[in-house]
């Protein structure tokens, strides 16, 4: 998959399954003239030597998707998901005292539940923020530490200096046999929520690690695994949705009696939205088979479940079709785009092709080889699409020119790097990274993500955007650097063209420079955090 985007495993999701059905929705072919390109298009073609990544087939045949069924589309299961979530609202008038509410509130918020219950947990995080009842909780790491993540998570105002009573007067956390694992897990977990400048949480955050990471060196039970895996990645850098179902397979293993119908509800929730996915995918499906790809561009990677598999992490509800189905397009696209410049693409090919985007003009495109005019119109047309869909949807007019742009400036971020390539420059870090947030993909899919969820009908999307550029941007550096320290050991050659070359010449840079790269990191994730409390 494209480092550019990110990895994560993709397992089997399911509680079960068993039958449904998808009434077909045609996708009109693309409209492209790239037929008409004329003898100067085959010159090119057979008078450059173009190159192959070797990529590994697509194990996903589409008759495999379009096979897939599930029988919670059935009516009775999302009635008997209602009358579950009647009896959850219940559990919060049972929940005696504040830590119960907490501990509650974060059950349903594991188990992908919490869209249901926002009034109630308003309610309840209301009456902890608003009143004295964090006193109760004054001595207990745990019971703080959950306290200080949830308020944050949900947008309160929660001060580091709720941390106060467990340090000494050098801010330094004073060792204790009365701190629990439990109460360490909470307090990194929490200390991930801190922004700039927050120094308790920062050295709260060293001192769970250290006190954390022998215990978490044993796998013999669950507890260490969660210290494993906060530890290695944090909740707050995890995709909520694929933690779902290992969340419920927790709860089920402590035996958790008094949170019977909680999970049933998180179990069937869990399989209505996967059907709802299912059909997504499906639709997808016949869109990237309808275009023709993977036969026109050899080249290029036939990778459509694993971008619906980001997509449906950045959107997981059943309301966020259209968002999921527009993500998936995109990242495909930034697939094949990214394949083109670092695979299949000449220089001065690439430099016509960065510029017809921009001028959002086929004319220029005439004399390039068949598989870079495929790629153009395929770009041109699925983008014309969506913002005509996106401003019928949501109300945003007009979409087409902060995607066109949003589009250049990724395609002319490519560039640079293959200009890099090509003269062998080796950037300064700053440089690399000036650049690399942009060829992140993270603005490009950012701006569509914010486009395709917010109903915005009364404001001016430029004020919007504007509004979201620094997070924009922040997000979009924690991408690349996560994404290149996850890819940033040599590459073996295996006969891959420019791309795996290019990205193990930068990689070797960076590798060099390990230490400042990881202060980076750091610093870039606490960013988007002070943006988001500044912003609520």
């Amino acid at each position: 998959m494209n480092s550019r985007i990110g990895s994560f495993n993709h397992h089997t999701l399911i509680f079960s399954s068993s039958t449904s059905s998808l009434t077909s929705v045609e996708l009109q072919p693309l409209s492209s003239p790239q037929a008409k390109a004329g003898t100067n298009s085959d010159k090119i073609d057979q008078s450059v030597q173009r190159r192959t990544a070797n990529y590994k087939p697509n194990i996903w045949k589409h008759e495999l998707l379009q096979s897939l069924t599930s029988q919670f589309s059935e009516k009775k299961y999302k009635t008997r998901a209602q009358t579950l979530k009647e009896d959850v609202k219940c559990m919060f008038v049972e929940a005696s005292d504040t830590l119960s509410k907490l501990e509650l509130i974060d059950s349903i918020s594991k188990l992908g539940l919490d869209k249901y219950f926002m009034q109630e947990i308003k309610e309840a995080l209301d009456a902890t923020a608003l009143s004295n009842n964090t006193s109760v909780l004054k001595g207990d790491l745990y019971a703080t530490a959950l306290c200080f993540r949830l308020l944050r998570h949900h947008g309160y105002h929660a001060s580091q200096d709720m941390f106060l009573d467990f340090v000494d007067g050098a801010d330094k956390f004073i060792p204790s046999p009365k701190v629990s694992i439990k109460g360490l897990l909470e307090l990194l977990q929490a200390s991930n929520l801190g922004g700039e400048g927050e120094d308790l949480l920062t050295e709260a955050g060293l001192f769970s690690i250290e006190n954390l990471s022998g215990f978490g060196a044993s796998s013999d039970n669950m507890l260490a695994k969660q210290v494993y895996e906060a530890i290695s990645l944090p909740m707050q850098w995890r995709v909520e949705w694929y933690n779902v179902k290992k969340h419920v397979q927790a709860h089920e293993k402590n035996h958790e009696s008094t949170k019977s119908k909680l999970i049933e509800l998180a179990k069937l929730n869990f399989n209505l939205v996967q059907s709802s996915h299912q059909e997504d995918l499906k639709e997808v499906s016949r869109w990237w088979m309808n275009l023709g790809i993977k036969e026109r561009l050899s080249f290029s990677r036939d990778r459509v479940v694993e971008s619906f598999l980001y997509a449906a992490g950045t959107a997981p509800e059943p309301k966020q079709a259209s968002l999921r189905k527009w993500l998936s397009k995109v990242i495909n696209l930034i697939l094949i785009t990214d394949d083109v410049y670092d695979v299949y693409g000449t220089l001065d090919e690439l430099e016509i092709f960065t510029n017809a985007v921009e001028r959002w003009s086929p004319e220029e495109i005439k004399e390039l080889p068949e598989g870079i005019q495929i790629c153009f119109w395929t770009l041109l047309n699925t983008t014309n699409e969506m913002a005509a869909e996106i401003e019928q949807e949501n109300g945003w007019t007009p979409v087409l020119p902060y995607l066109q742009k949003t589009w250049t400036d990724f395609l002319k971020s490519l560039l640079v790097e293959a200009k890099w390539y090509n003269k062998g420059y080796t950037p300064s870090l700053e440089e690399y990274l000036n650049n690399g947030w942009i060829s992140s993909s993270g603005p490009l899919l950012s701006v569509l993500a914010i486009l395709g969820v917010a109903d915005r009908k009364t404001q001016n999307v430029a004020e919007y955007l504007k509004d979201c550029q620094q997070i924009i941007h922040h997000s979009s550096l924690v991408i690349r650097l996560c994404n290149d320290q996850g890819t940033s050991a040599v590459h073996n050659y295996l006969g891959c063209g420019t791309r795996e070359r290019r990205r193990c010449f930068i990689n070797l840079m960076l590798h060099e420079r390990s230490k400042r790269f990881r202060r980076s990191g750091q610093g870039a994730h606490q960013k988007p955090n002070r943006e988001g409390l500044e912003a609520d």
